[in-house]
């Protein structure tokens, strides 16, 4: 049954409403910037503390703490109010980016990139949640377009300022810059955002929200088992999954038995929640997985540099924009979502299964057209889960069901990365020692290939043409598993917004301002 179709805003006042979105928006772009940031400042901090074989904790910490947190915070949202879990997640990000900045060890900055996520997961959960608040369903369609478009604006710009920010002021500043923005945005909400107080007493389950979060860690680090462990199947990654899947049998009975579970069981009877979870898991693991794999395809089979590489970003940006706000204009118009989520999976795989047949020196216009394709895709589906399971679910469920499906799309993203970075390896690996003049062809860079000989570089191009065609018929596929998805939804049609609300309701939100 989808949610109730009155609705009463939590704040009536639309200027308001608007300097309030600001702030949610402010809040998600320090959260999400802040992954993309470190990238381009790593190499800086290895060569201050050493330890490179900790390398990739700095960003799997976050990514990690990050994950597991987000249904717990839905959670809290239900039970103890929006308000004040989201201004202790603020905080909590803010104190993790402090002790990020004044980092004396490696060790310290990985520990404090824990506490960041701890408090990132809350932040990105919440703002969806306090969305559903602010507008109608309808109206939601569209300043969540925005919100989609302010997530690829820091993944876009992310690992450029990042450089540049330790170029003029030090690695430090990346973290620091967190903490007077930090302090604004609690200040804006807690003067401007309404307390709303749940009308049940808060009853924790905190056996499912353990046993989820050691689910969910349990997949990253499997997710990440090539970069941690060295293989897939090395004993350490096969135990964590192992652990896993016992601690997932576990979750599904705890939360079957708990009087305020997690994640609702409930939610799964609706056909619609567990749909939109598919087709989250596999937007995450085409959207988010595939990123820096564009990057080095361009850079290793085209020829370009970093920066020209980076220029060419822009297109597929420009998709997502263009896709974003037009899906958000139109389902706000008509309230219907599923047409965007097949036109999405649709164009996304027509433009991999194009990908998949170009032979290494095709010309760049047409590599840009396929990115522009499937940025559009993109940018059409971004924010179809999030809607419609906040429509599907009850509303006291909303945080709940929002934290899963934000759960399910990083969980799609940190699993392909993993599938994406084992089929480069197998295919690189084979022809490694075929190439004469070089030794290792994973450890090429774009200025050492640029030094190559003509014959020798259209080689190691060919090669990693070779490598990206299976990469990108796995991308089609789960694309293609998205489209059957897809089509499978009901057509539902949006409430649209209250012509007037009864006196009480009125009251009430007038009260809680």
């Amino acid at each position: 049954m989808d949610m109730q179709t009155t609705f009463a805003p939590l704040v009536a006042d639309h200027k308001r409403r608007l300097i309030l979105f600001l702030f949610l928006m402010t809040a998600m772009f320090m959260a999400t910037l802040d992954n993309q940031i470190v990238s381009t400042a790593l190499p800086t901090i290895v060569g201050e503390f050493g330890h490179l074989e900790r390398f990739g904790w700095i960003g799997s910490a976050y990514l990690l703490s990050l994950s597991a947190v987000m249904p717990v915070y839905g959670k809290l949202g239900d039970l103890f109010g929006r308000k004040y879990v989201m201004m202790t997640a603020i905080a909590i990000f803010t104190i993790g980016s402090a002790v990020c900045g004044l980092a004396v060890s490696m060790d310290t900055l990985i520990a404090a990139r824990v506490l960041q996520g701890l408090g990132g997961g809350g932040i990105l959960v919440s703002i969806f949640a306090v969305n559903a608040d602010l507008f109608e369903p309808r109206e939601r369609a569209r300043y969540q377009s925005y919100s989609s478009l302010v997530l690829m604006a820091s993944g876009a710009i992310g690992p450029v300022l990042g450089g540049t920010m330790s170029d003029l002021f030090g690695w430090r500043s990346i973290f620091l810059v967190n903490v007077p923005i930090g302090f604004v945005v609690l200040a804006g909400l807690a003067t401007m955002l309404p307390y709303r107080k749940p009308a049940r007493r808060p009853k924790i389950d905190y056996a499912g929200a353990i046993v989820l979060a050691l689910t969910t860690t349990s997949i990253v680090l499997a997710a990440d088992g090539t970069e941690l462990f060295g293989s897939l199947l090395s004993p350490q990654c096969l135990g964590i999954i192992a652990f896993g899947a016992i601690c997932a049998i576990a979750w599904v009975f705890i939360e079957r038995r708990a009087p305020e579970p997690i994640v609702p069981m409930t939610l799964f009877r609706n056909p619609t929640f567990g749909l939109l979870l598919i087709i989250s898991i596999t937007s995450g693991a085409v959207a988010i997985g595939m990123v820096n794999y564009f990057a080095l395809f361009l850079q290793t089979t085209t020829g370009l540099s970093p920066s020209m590489a980076g220029l060419l970003f822009i297109l597929l940006t420009g998709g997502i924009v263009c896709g974003s706000l037009s899906a958000g204009r139109l389902i706000a118009a008509r309230g219907r979502y599923k047409p965007f989520a097949v036109a999405s999976a649709a164009c996304s795989a027509i433009a991999f299964g194009a990908l998949a047949f170009l032979p290494a020196g095709t010309p760049i216009v047409v590599i840009g057209g396929l990115m522009l394709l499937h940025g559009i895709g993109i940018g059409l589906a971004q924010q179809v889960p999030v809607i419609g399971v906040q429509n599907a679910a009850a509303a006291r469920d909303v945080g709940a069901a929002t934290g899963a499906v934000t759960l399910s799309r990083m969980g799609g993203a940190s699993i392909a990365i993993s599938i994406y970075g084992a089929i480069i390896a197998a295919k690189l690996g084979n022809v490694g020692i075929s190439i004469s003049g070089v030794s290792d062809i994973e450890q090429l860079t774009p200025k050492m290939m640029a030094a190559l000989p003509e014959a020798t570089r259209q080689a190691v191009a060919n090669a990693y043409a070779s490598a990206f065609s299976p990469l990108f018929m796995t991308a089609a596929g789960i694309c293609f598993i998205g489209l059957l998805t897809a089509l499978t939804l009901k057509n539902v049609q949006l409430p649209g917004a209250a012509k007037k609300f009864d006196n009480n309701t009125t009251a009430a939100a007038q009260a809680a301002e």
